[in-house]
């Protein structure tokens, strides 16, 4: 995942500092997410894994708040409908495990990704939430999730 991760930040523009393209944990994720409260899911096929997202701890002034992270698909892999299914399983996710909100950041130039999180019920935010830790990013959403 770590390569797939720096490949589509790479196309986009956004290896460079303030991206998840210097996290040092993409290179462990599976101990990155190993813990309560984080999940990671894939999408993998007969030619390998294509992508994958999760769902973090957030720390900001809303409670119970959990923080989309780290959702990427190889481009040949897009407009199949697995994005909108991986994401909708990542808040299923954070649902059972407890959080009652959800909160993402993102580059204002992955527009598909964008219509994909307001058609799916993100609303827009005019700055952002806490501290991500990724402050190049200059699009912030958030969803209340189901009880």
């Amino acid at each position: 995942m770590a390569k797939i991760i720096r490949d589509v930040l790479t196309e986009f523009g956004a290896n460079r500092p303030g991206f998840a393209w210097q996290d040092p944990e993409l290179d462990h994720l599976s101990s990155a997410y190993a813990r309560d409260g984080r999940q990671y899911l894939v999408i993998e096929t007969h030619e390998g894994i294509v992508g994958g997202g999760g769902i973090g701890e957030f720390e900001c002034e809303l409670e119970g708040c959990c923080e989309l992270q780290k959702m990427y698909l190889l481009p040949a892999f897009r407009g199949r409908d697995w994005g909108r299914q991986l994401l909708q399983a990542l808040l299923n996710e954070a649902q059972r495990m407890g959080y009652r909100q959800c909160y993402l950041e993102t580059l204002s130039t992955m527009t598909k990704a964008r219509r994909l999180y307001l058609e799916t019920g993100f609303s827009a935010l005019q700055a952002p939430l806490g501290n991500s830790g990724h402050n190049a990013c200059d699009d912030w959403y958030l969803k209340t999730l189901q009880s």
